[in-house]
């Protein structure tokens, strides 16, 4: 390679490097702002939504709360969906994500991700008259998920025979679940709970539970400042139990132990 080559690339890295840092907001930063941008699903009963009165509402709304009024800045919501959580992420749209964001390898190649804050299911619902027990009872049925949840590799990687029908948030797979338009959706147990209310007339419930995944907050790689602030107001606010309060409130059952104990 010629020392003109060489050349070229070294200064073109070093463009891009240049070009990549004002994407690293750090918590230096989000305090100079005097706000904090946080990505959130209002389409998913539970963990976020808008009320009656037309406000942001959920238990990661009010993490999201909890954790703008600790950090001494205001919260500005940043409505995504769930296949765009990530991508605004890295846009920079939204400093974190505090969305029903599991935990997995593959998200952690491209996001990194705090202590577990809560957890999540991924569960299979229906209408009380149709026997389902496993994953194998999905084989030739339609079955909704949500594009990019966690329900939609499970389904798609260990129920192949099974007809994926994919929407992009997680409104769609309710309308289509509580409207009849499918009768099986893999999604949480509250939002299942939420179809059931919807549509009591389908007396949906939950059929198994596929997995549990731990949720974290996301942010973009290689923010150590931002990172440890968020670790250390996750640890507090589980010994205090504030995360944990939202948690039952919003759920109905408390926050698993293994993510309490792995915080202290």
């Amino acid at each position: 390679m010629t020392a003109s080559r060489i050349l070229r690339r070294t200064l073109l890295a070093a463009t891009l490097g240049a070009l990549c840092l004002p994407a690293l907001a750090e918590l230096a930063d989000i305090k100079a702002a005097g706000k904090i941008r946080i990505g959130i699903d209002l389409s998913a009963p539970f963990y976020g939504y808008v009320d009656d009165k037309m406000n942001p509402a959920g238990s990661d709304v009010e993490a999201a709360q909890l954790l703008a009024k600790d950090l001494g800045v205001q919260l500005e919501i940043v409505n995504t969906t769930n296949s765009a959580r990530i991508p605004n992420l890295l846009s920079n749209k939204a400093d974190l994500i505090i969305s029903s964001l599991s935990i997995t390898p593959e998200r952690q190649k491209a996001v990194d991700f705090s202590l577990p804050y809560g957890a999540i299911q991924a569960a299979v619902g229906a209408p009380r008259s149709l026997k389902l027990s496993g994953i194998e009872d999905l084989a030739g049925k339609s079955v909704a998920v949500t594009r990019g949840g966690p329900q939609d590799k499970i389904v798609t990687e260990r129920a192949p025979q099974a007809k994926v029908v994919r929407f992009d948030d997680e409104a769609a797979s309710i309308t289509a679940a509580a409207s009849g338009q499918t009768d099986i959706v893999a999604i949480t147990p509250p939002i299942i709970a939420a179809i059931a209310k919807r549509s009591p007339q389908r007396e949906f419930e939950v059929k198994f539970i596929l997995q549990s995944y731990q949720l974290g907050v996301a942010m973009r790689k290689n923010q150590p400042e931002l990172m440890n602030w968020v670790n250390g107001w996750i640890r507090t606010n589980l010994a205090n139990g504030k995360l944990n309060d939202i948690h039952a409130k919003h759920a109905g059952v408390p926050i698993p132990k293994e993510i309490l104990d792995g915080a202290k």
